[in-house]
């Protein structure tokens, strides 16, 4: 049977938020100024579903500020490689699911640091689809730089709001937060995108949201396959689309501690501090079927999965890591899908750390 697993890269594969790290480490306060605008992008993805902005565009809009304090291509690849973190066991499970199928990672990391994963992992980097960006082209006048280091400074002073969870306009806000909106509105569309490093803005397309969609349909089609024939990991509101089109089209869906966004997309929700199983559940998955999978991932205790039909070495490893309590995994439904998603948030902390576990 012709098949694919296809998986996100932070979050599934690596603990790192290569853009959040990266903002914290070249820019003063950066981890703050990076926390306020992936708010303001969940607002306008998901709030105001502002048109033409997708869900991961936060990449998008902090390059003019990594480029104000001299950041280059070559400093990104540099610190994408010193500072990668892998999610425990990756390397051996993804070995074995490329032993059943092919396997793609679709991200909306920058293209440094997947080539920096790429090299750590000993993966094709053309199975791979990411944010493609020459940040050296741009050149910005002394001036311009020291009125983006203002912004800077401006943003990173600015509260980080909550969004209420049935907010569908800028109304459903509270009015700090409203203001806030309207200032950073301000800042990128008007003021930003009238400078040099506006540029950026039309010329690269994070990819995230529908470009990660059309990237599992570019997979799909190359290959030959259907999407009845495909599982799809990912853990973040750049999921979204993704989920839903594998979902809708009869594929498999998991959620690797997602956040609420991923959990109320997928269909099963995995809380665990390494990869394996992934592993299991994609080996299930590839050998048997969907129903099987399922099926499999139902049964979520130690005697049934003794008894089970997956791999009996990856089953073997997964006890030898937890061999007290095994990870939580289980089918998403109506009833437990609330729960769920506040149980995977904060796990999600837990493996990632606070500030980049609460990110979008």
């Amino acid at each position: 049977m012709k098949s694919v697993f296809i998986s996100d890269c932070e979050g599934p594969i690596s603990k790192n938020d290569n853009a959040f790290e990266m903002t914290a480490c070249f820019v003063p306060n950066g981890d703050r100024l990076f926390t306020v605008i992936s708010r303001y992008d969940d607002v306008l993805a998901e709030v105001l579903r502002k048109p033409g902005y997708k869900a991961g565009d936060t990449l998008k809009l902090i390059l003019p500020f990594l480029k104000a304090y001299d950041v280059t291509d070559s400093k990104m690849e540099e610190f994408s490689a010193r500072n990668l973190i892998l999610i425990p066991n990756i390397e051996e499970t993804l070995k074995h699911v490329q032993s059943i199928t092919d396997v793609f990672i679709v991200s909306t990391s920058y293209e440094h640091y997947i080539r920096a994963m790429c090299h750590a992992l000993d993966f094709p980097c053309k199975n791979t689809y990411c944010t493609k960006l020459n940040l050296d082209k741009y050149h910005l006048s002394e001036t311009e730089k020291v009125k983006l280091k203002k912004l800077a400074q401006e943003i990173s002073q600015m509260p980080v709001f909550e969004i209420p969870p049935l907010a569908r306009s800028l109304r459903d806000l509270r009015s700090e937060a409203q203001k806030t909106v309207r200032r950073l509105d301000e800042i990128f569309w008007k003021q930003i995108s009238g400078m040099e490093s506006g540029k950026i803005y039309s010329d690269i397309d994070p990819m995230g949201g529908k470009e990660k969609a059309e990237a599992i349909k570019d997979v799909v089609q190359k290959h030959g396959i259907d999407l009845t024939d495909v599982m799809y990991v990912g853990d973040s509101i750049t999921d979204d689309e993704a989920f839903e089109l594998v979902k809708e089209n009869g594929g498999l869906t998991v959620s690797f501690n997602g956040n609420e966004y991923a959990v109320k997309s997928a269909e099963i929700a995995v809380l665990s501090e390494n990869s394996v199983v992934t592993g299991l559940i994609a080996d299930v998955f590839y050998r048997f079927g969907k129903d099987n999978a399922l099926d499999f991932v139902k049964k979520w205790n130690r005697e049934a999965l003794e008894k089970s039909v997956a791999d009996s070495k990856l089953l073997e490893r997964l006890f030898q890591l937890c061999p007290d309590r095994l990870p939580k995994v289980k089918i998403i439904t109506s009833e437990n899908m609330e729960t769920l998603a506040k149980e995977s948030s904060a796990f999600r902390k837990k493996v990632r750390g606070e500030e980049i576990g609460r990110l979008g």
